[in-house]
């Protein structure tokens, strides 16, 4: 038997044996998938200080809009800041998100603690009113962790809030580094964004399309 002979032998071995373990897998999967059944809207947090827990909170509001599913998003922190996101869903979705705005810029340069607290503040009345609103299913609150982290809000009203007042099909993400214990035991799904390497420790400033 020749080299290509045993080298499509082997290939083929390698094939069948494939094959048959994703037919086990297929199996336990289906098995599985049977089980669950279950709807709920979900809590989900995205935090750690990697880049990429907006964009994947933004990219569900992308789904959203493309399901029908009305949404809304509130932004806090940011303030002033033109994002990307932000200036797509204004100018182009306007009728399928409402988009919130809340705070004047990053508190290092608000630099103001009780505008910053006012700011965050009125973001979570509108927060909770948007949650609240029957035909709204999905809401994104973008930055709200940094707002409890610096107690800008009270962690203990924002779960209660949310153990108690979320609608039960409502989903709701909440982003942000450092997020608080009690939010993360309270949520359905906690993602942490671990930072490996970032172009800013390099004297790379932040770029449209890829930072905002």
């Amino acid at each position: 038997m020749s080299a290509d002979e045993n080298k499509a032998g082997a290939e083929s071995e390698k094939d069948i044996r494939h094959a048959q373990k994703m037919k086990k897998i297929k199996a336990a999967r289906d098995k599985m998938m049977q089980s669950i059944t279950e709807e709920k809207g979900l809590i989900i947090v995205h935090t750690g200080a990697g880049k990429g827990k907006s964009s994947s909170g933004f990219g569900m509001i992308m789904r959203c809009i493309a399901h029908d599913i009305p949404c809304g998003v509130v932004q806090f922190i940011k303030g002033t800041w033109q994002t990307g996101e932000r200036k797509f869903l204004t100018e182009h979705f306007a009728d399928k998100c409402r988009f919130i705005v809340s705070g004047e810029g990053f508190t290092w340069e608000v630099q103001d603690r009780q505008r910053d607290i006012q700011a965050a503040q009125a973001g979570w009345e509108a927060a909770k009113q948007m949650i609240l609103d029957p035909e709204i299913g999905f809401v994104l609150l973008d930055e709200i962790n940094i707002a409890l982290r610096y107690d800008y809000l009270d962690i203990d009203d924002v779960v209660s809030f949310l153990l108690t007042h979320k609608p039960e099909m409502t989903h709701v993400v909440l982003t942000g580094r450092n997020a608080k214990e009690e939010l993360i035991e309270l949520a359905d799904m906690v993602t942490e964004m671990s930072l490996l390497k970032h172009p800013f420790k390099s004297g790379i400033k932040a770029q449209k399309g890829v930072e905002f």
